[in-house]
């Protein structure tokens, strides 16, 4: 609800306007990198659903389920595809695997008696047999015909077919019947380990077996279908998808009655709960706190301690009286007309938390995760260094606190890419990137050229790591190397002296809560004009010694303060585009102790820059209701981000050109959004990583990886996986191929994603599914307590 997520598959290649400039990797050791934290220690936060035998619900009754909006199409294979119709097309098609809570694809038996590889070589078989009970809506056998023309239409052979993908089809090499009607025989020209993801959901014939029917024929129905409900009615105008139960259905038959999708805005559904026009929503948490603090006040007799004019002291509610009592006729009159208006939203507000007394909160982890993304294509970003150093700078932890801890949901980082805690083959590889460390991030801005000095003065013209400041007077060089030596003289009275201040300093940061002393400050060896540093010279720095790096960051820890940070929320679209400097000087930190010029503390941390250029990144982030945790997250990434000279310029825009025309066009320099998660990432997750490639016109052919970061080996990995049929080997694959994204820095996983759903109190089976699916024929309302009470439909 608060996050913007992209679904799978859901958006054609697109292209961008310049080529991606990527280095290599040097990562020999990084399959064995780790956090530590591997699949034992982690556990999946389970499902909240009311779960109830099916003895225990009612036949019979109606119930009114929420989606953000009417469904452009109900062909999920088509590229404006959204979560509408996935959840729709959930209850009317055959799906072969569905996930159980765990996130693994289990066999279903409504449609399968089995499923299974029955060949290796010389080629890859898979034989389905088919529940002889299945068939359409329309009476046929669902059979061999379906898998042929499904095939066909997602092979990628066929350009009038327009799909939004093929992953997996197109290595078939060709479907026939088996030993009879209820058998599927699948061959496939090259080994594909995801083979269950295939089919599901699995379209009629009548669908899929032409262009026309493909395209524009289940955009808006669906000629058969096979599930426990059928589709009864599609109706734009009042926004609503009507489902009856399915008389053909051949297992435990639907409990409803009919199930209703209502097109009903994020921010429109406290209200429409309250006024009882839905039973079933995904909220934010504004809506969760007014629900559960309308069942916390259930009893109370007077009105809600909470609402509007709740905050009104005792001193203002009389200054208040007296002015309604006034003798001031105008002032009076305009005092009462103000507590007659807040009177009538008092009442109205206890009115609606009233109503909202029959639903409760069911909440989960979503199957999805929200991500820190850094567009790799131009600019500083386009740095691998730069981009290791913002995900250096950030405290993951503190951002997970924010987002889920006031939900008392488990606040743990995400450390994979690829899976999420709990499922099969989950990892936590961030240790690949390193965790977060204000020195190392240091480190790797000097390393790339972003200095202090650097924000304040330019070169004579020549770019960092450029001929002409190759071939810098020699001069220049000899004064580096008569800066070591002193420095190498000084160290040890300076170390030892600093041992003693730092001990003395920490006993008085101790007792004064951390604050720092007025001359603490990050002292750069190079801007102190050194003699024989003529004025316009080229500066040169030295490189830093890890100890001295360590130290001198350490200060910037005590001193730093949050700055300002640059906000504009209409301001136009603009993107910083430095330009990349591959080699650049190092800057030169020098330990505690080293004599240095005065300087006020907040010079330790004041901006970076490179010839004169300020080190600024464009944060875009989406604005109005259901963003809020969204711009929360990003407003402590920016200070986490200050901390160490980087500069953001948030910029907002309307939620519905977030994506479209920042995100997916490579508008940007960071964005929060969210991929869901998927229980077969070599084929899902692979475009949503592959390495950006030039098109023939010189544009970027980018598929899914908005961040336009990737490498040849990371794809390979992924290449591998998709074709290894031992499934511990695949994983294994998997789980190197996130160790090199780690090391990328192209996106950090932040957390996944909290699942707040508002339920009718009556309502069982429904509410926060995690990772399973909905079994749609056992949602209903709970019987009565009494024992062998008729069941009381609903509606």
């Amino acid at each position: 609800m608060s996050h913007v997520g992209v679904p799978r598959g859901a958006a054609r290649k697109r292209r961008s306007l310049a080529l991606l400039t990527t280095g290599v990797l040097t990562l020999p050791v990084l399959a064995g990198c780790s956090s530590g934290k591997e699949e034992a220690t982690t556990s999946i936060v389970p499902q909240d659903v009311a779960p109830a035998a099916r003895t225990q619900v009612a036949d019979g009754g109606t119930v009114n389920w929420a989606i953000d909006a009417m469904p452009a199409t109900l062909n999920a294979f088509q590229a404006d595809a959204d979560s509408a119709t996935g959840r729709i097309t959930g209850a009317l098609l055959p799906t072969l695997f569905p996930l159980d809570a765990k996130g693994r694809p289990q066999l279903n038996p409504d449609y399968l008696e089995s499923a299974k590889v029955v060949e290796n070589e010389p080629r890859q078989v898979v034989l389905y047999r088919l529940n002889q009970q299945a068939v359409w809506s329309d009476g046929r056998e669902i059979g061999a015909p379906d898998f042929v023309a499904q095939w066909r239409a997602l092979s990628g052979k066929d350009s009038a077919f327009w799909t939004a993908r093929n992953a997996g089809y197109e290595r078939i090499e060709k479907i026939e019947r088996g030993a009879d009607d209820l058998e599927v025989k699948v061959t496939f020209a090259k080994p594909y380990a995801d083979w269950r993801s295939l089919f599901s959901p699995l379209y009629p014939k009548q669908v899929t077996g032409s262009p026309d029917a493909f395209n524009d024929g289940a955009r808006s129905t669906i000629k058969a279908t096979a599930g426990p409900f059928r589709l009864r009615d599609v109706d734009k105008e009042s926004g609503s998808v009507t489902l009856a139960r399915n008389p053909r259905w051949w297992g435990s038959p639907a409990k409803l009655d009919s199930l209703v999708f209502k097109a009903v805005k994020p921010q429109d559904r406290a209200e429409a709960l309250t006024e009882g026009k839905i039973d079933v929503a995904d909220i934010d948490p504004a809506a969760a706190h007014r629900i559960t603090q309308a069942a916390r006040d259930a009893g109370n007799s007077g009105p809600p301690a909470h609402g509007p004019g709740s905050g009104t002291t005792p001193a203002a509610a009389l200054r208040s009286w007296a002015l309604a009592h006034g003798s001031d006729e105008d002032a009076a009159a305009e005092a009462q007309s103000a507590r007659d208006e807040q009177a009538r939203a008092a009442k109205a507000y206890a009115t609606e938390q009233n109503d909202l007394r029959g639903y409760v909160v069911r909440k989960s982890l979503e199957p999805a995760y929200t991500q820190l993304a850094l567009n790799g294509e131009t600019g500083p970003l386009a740095d691998d260094r730069v981009r290791r150093a913002v995900a250096r700078a950030l405290d993951r932890q503190q951002l997970v606190d924010t987002v889920l801890k006031p939900l008392g949901l488990p606040a743990t980082p995400l450390g994979s890419h690829l899976a999420l805690a709990g499922q099969p083959g989950y990892k936590d590889s961030s240790g690949a990137l390193g965790g977060q460390d204000t020195k190392e991030a240091q480190a790797l801005l000097a390393d790339a050229g972003w200095t202090q000095e650097g924000a304040l003065k330019k070169t004579d013209g020549a770019k960092a790591g450029s001929e002409g400041e190759k071939q810098t007077d020699k001069k220049a060089e000899s004064d580096k190397k008569a800066e070591e030596k002193k420095a190498a003289e000084d160290k040890k009275a300076a170390d030892e002296k600093a041992a003693e201040e730092e001990k003395n300093e920490s006993k008085k940061d101790d007792a004064a809560g951390g604050e720092p002393a007025k001359d603490d400050g990050l002292y750069i060896v190079g801007d102190d004009n050194k003699p024989g540093e003529a004025e316009g010279a080229v500066t040169r720095v030295i490189a830093p010694a890890p100890a001295a790096a360590v130290q001198s960051v350490a200060l910037l820890r005590q001193a730093g303060r949050l700055g300002e940070t640059g906000t504009s929320e209409g301001a136009p679209a603009r993107v910083t585009a430095q330009d990349r400097q591959p080699g650049g000087a190092a800057g030169a930190y020098a330990p505690v102790g080293t004599a240095a010029p005065a300087q006020a503390p907040d010079a330790a941390r004041g901006p970076l820059g490179k010839n004169g250029k300020p080190l600024s990144l464009r944060f875009v982030l989406p604005s109005g209701p259901g963003s809020e945790s969204l711009r929360s997250v990003g407003d402590k990434i920016a200070a986490m981000l200050d901390t160490i000279g980087i500069r953001t310029e948030i910029t907002k825009v309307s939620g519905e050109s977030y994506f479209r025309d920042h995100v997916a066009s490579g508008d940007y320099d960071l964005a929060l959004y969210s991929w869901p998660a998927t229980a077969y990432p070599a084929t899902d997750d692979r475009p949503i990583f592959a390495k950006p490639v030039p098109a023939t016109d010189g544009s970027l052919l980018v598929e899914q990886n908005y961040t336009r970061v990737g490498s040849d080996h990371i794809d390979q990995l992924f290449d591998q996986a998709a074709g290894e049929l031992d499934e511990g080997a695949a994983t294994k694959l998997m789980k190197q191929a996130d160790a090199r994204i780690w090391a990328a820095a192209g996106s950090i996983p932040l957390y996944q994603r909290p699942q707040l759903v508002a339920t009718d109190k009556k309502l069982v089976n429904v509410g926060a599914f995690g990772f399973g699916v909905p079994h749609y024929q056992d949602i209903g309302f709970k019987k009565p307590q009494a024992a062998g009470a008729p069941a009381a439909p609903r509606k």
